[in-house]
């Protein structure tokens, strides 16, 4: 699949205002910070599409896997140059593998989607891609639900990412889900409908996107070290976090050009991951 697109300044400003965390939000011209080309570069599914899950339905792009519950495992970026706010790309993808397993916890399909991003102008070569996404068979659906709170008594958490000693707590609201929802043109029903994720796929709560987990670490990241561009980027997704729990965002440097930042439970469990290749950051002015 491939089309020529415009790095929506739009979904950019909403993004730095989700994130809200004092670091400069790109506008048009500027290099857009690791991972923001996944809000800049939108693709609304048509009504028309859309399956029970509030994705397309399967088997135009993606293969028609009959698994219900879809996630988003991690991936890998290149950035061989910069990502511009309002500049014009190619995209490219393409599904390259599709396998199905069984085990312990039931069928699962993994597939694999590449995406390069090339200068639409210069046919220059700015990004490698890969995503990794895995479907399983639902939970057991539980006999008896929770009560959700009633909205009144649920306080707003402010910005995602909030310095402690050690690093930054990552605090997640309803809000917070449907805002980065709509910045990315994710309709999946188990981040902001909560009768479906619990009766339907069997979840305890709303899911944290994926992505977002990832977007918070580089965020972090770029907190840490504001001086340094990351040349490649590899993310994984360990576990599910659901909204309103307690996670932890600390970030590990074991040699000067690498950096290690994970999302952890209070109890340590690993959440995500990300993996950073660093250089230094040269002088850039808009083209």
């Amino acid at each position: 699949m491939t089309s020529i697109e415009t790095l929506e300044t739009g979904p950019v400003a909403a993004l730095g205002a989700l994130v809200d965390s004092g670091a400069p939000v790109p506008a048009a011209g500027d290099v857009l910070p690791p991972l923001w080309h996944w809000v800049a570069l939108p693709r609304w599914p048509v009504s028309s599409v859309i399956g029970i899950d509030g994705h397309p339905r399967r088997g135009d792009f993606l293969p028609p896997i009959d698994l219900p519950r879809r996630m988003f495992a991690g991936g890998e970026v290149i950035f061989h140059g910069d990502l511009r706010a309002g500049a014009r790309v190619v995209r490219q993808s393409d599904v390259v593998l599709v396998e199905e397993k069984s085990g312990r916890s039931g069928r699962l399909a993994i597939v694999e989607v590449r995406t390069r991003l090339l200068d639409a102008d210069r046919d220059d070569l700015l990004v490698e891609e890969r995503q990794d996404l895995i479907y399983r068979d639902a939970a057991p659906t539980p006999t008896s639900f929770p009560d959700p709170e009633p909205a009144s008594a649920v306080p707003p958490a402010g910005p995602p990412l909030v310095a402690e000693v050690g690093g930054w707590r990552f605090v997640t609201d309803p809000t917070l889900l449907m805002r980065f929802s709509a910045a990315t043109a994710n309709p999946h029903r188990i981040h902001y409908d909560w009768p479906y994720a619990t009766r339907v796929e069997g979840y305890p709560g709303l899911v944290v996107h994926g992505p977002l987990s990832a977007l918070v670490l580089a965020e972090a990241l770029r907190l840490a070290h504001p001086d340094r561009a990351v040349r490649r980027l590899r993310h994984r997704n360990t576990a599910p976090l659901f909204c309103g729990d307690p996670a932890h965002v600390g970030i590990d440097a074991p040699t000067p050009d690498i950096a290690e930042v994970a999302l952890r439970r209070p109890d340590g469990t690993a959440l995500a991951g990300l993996t950073a290749e660093l250089t230094t950051t040269p002088e850039r002015h808009p083209s």
